[in-house]
């Protein structure tokens, strides 16, 4: 595949700062016309309404996201600019970060973040999962699955598209690429002095939620001595940091996949914490029954999976995170804890305040932020894209 650009795509007038001062996604709302026959994948050169170029990137015609930029120099996107950003992740991750021990698990390429827009892997112990949300990217990912283990010296990747993102992108779902040996079980990995294993065919995204690992351990400073309801537990994550760190009352972790939950279940006997409870329901549903029973926590875990995958849906989202968040409130003890998250990019942290403050008033409850949290260092924000600060984790006490 060549890297030589195959097309010109030139902006509106007043369109090119935000590229110029680095943002990747260009949309098709910004362009005033694309000079050249460029192909879905291909490589092209962007410029400003006045001629000046900007970076390049590549192309998809069918995408929301028309070019995603990659080089401000006007230099190829060859083989050896892909090995150089995958370098400097690695190091990032292993050099400066030193998440690299045997076992560890942790996020290897975070996407935006790294500059890699559209890739994003995740590293489990030896093995690597990659989950492809551009068509150029996939269309590229047998020589960047190479790069990949010839940096990390992996035994494994499994590269799948992403399933949010596939059909707008016009890749198949199931097109998985496998490079190396993928075990045919679970992985063990170690996080916070706590075992998981993970499915790293089967699981949610590329198995586990990495981003999470600082607030996990945030969050059982908390728990010591109380119940803790852990709501989209997934495999168990909070349920067990907050176990291991003191909630003497017991954990109850509710989660709709039932696979998540015998998952959980089993982390849970890896760890010698067999007290956690793990029940596979609808947490609205879930939340409405105990408050019916009268049950109480002195804290209470809100981590739903992401509402606003697009700009539409955030009005729609925000009522969502409104109602979960409020009806979390009614099993949650005075004077006790609420960590309540959002992983929608398009939920920014001053709206999400917000959000808790119309909670605050419906439900006549006083509610103080302690912490606004982030995702973990191994998922840097870039500074030219503020969606890529896309995990907000809200510490509040609630009187």
């Amino acid at each position: 595949m060549t890297a030589s650009p195959k097309g010109r795509i030139c902006l509106l007038p007043r369109r090119a700062r935000p590229f110029f001062a680095g943002h990747p996604w260009v949309y098709r709302a910004s362009i005033a016309r694309i000079e050249g026959k460029p192909d879905a994948a291909d490589e092209v050169s962007v410029f400003s309404a006045e001629g000046a170029f900007i970076a390049r990137g590549l192309f998809n015609p069918s995408s929301n996201i028309v070019v995603r930029l990659y080089r401000w120099e006007d230099e190829p996107l060859d083989e050896a600019f892909w090995r150089s950003k995958i370098r400097a992740a690695a190091h990032l991750r292993g050099g400066v970060l030193a998440l690299g021990d045997p076992g560890a698990a942790c996020r290897l390429v975070f996407s935006e973040g790294d500059g890699l827009s559209g890739l994003t892997v995740d590293r489990y112990d030896r093995w690597l999962v990659a989950n492809i949300s551009s068509l150029a990217v996939h269309k590229r990912r047998e020589m960047l699955l190479e790069i990949l283990r010839e940096v990390t010296g992996c035994e494994g990747i499994l590269a799948r598209p992403d399933r949010a993102t596939a059909d707008k992108e016009g890749m198949a779902r199931g097109d998985a690429s496998i490079l190396g040996n993928i075990p045919d079980g679970p992985v063990g990995v170690l996080e916070n002095g706590l075992k998981y294993e993970v499915d790293l065919v089967g699981g949610q995204k590329t198995g586990f939620y990495c981003d999470q690992r600082d607030n996990r351990k945030a969050v059982a400073r908390f728990c010591a001595g109380g119940r803790v309801l852990d709501l989209f537990c997934y495999t168990g994550g909070f349920s067990l940091n907050a176990l291991r760190h003191g909630a003497a009352s017991g954990t109850v972790g509710i989660d709709s996949s039932a696979a998540a939950i015998a998952q959980a279940r089993r982390n849970a006997s890896l760890n010698g914490l067999d007290r956690a409870e793990f029940r596979a329901a609808d947490a609205h549903e879930a939340l409405a029954d105990l408050a019916e029973k009268g049950e109480t926590f002195g804290v209470v875990i809100c981590d739903p999976p992401k509402y606003a995958g697009q700009a539409k849906d955030r009005e729609v989202a925000m009522r969502g995170y409104r109602r979960l968040n409020a009806a979390a409130l009614r099993v949650l003890q005075p004077g006790g804890i609420l960590a309540t998250c959002s992983c929608s990019g398009l939920v920014d942290r001053a709206s999400f305040a917000a959000m808790l403050g119309q909670v605050a008033e419906e439900t006549r409850r006083p509610i103080q932020i302690l912490e606004q949290r982030g995702q973990a260092a191994d998922h840097p924000v870039s500074a030219a894209c503020p969606e890529s600060d896309y995990l907000k984790c809200f510490l509040c006490r609630v009187g």
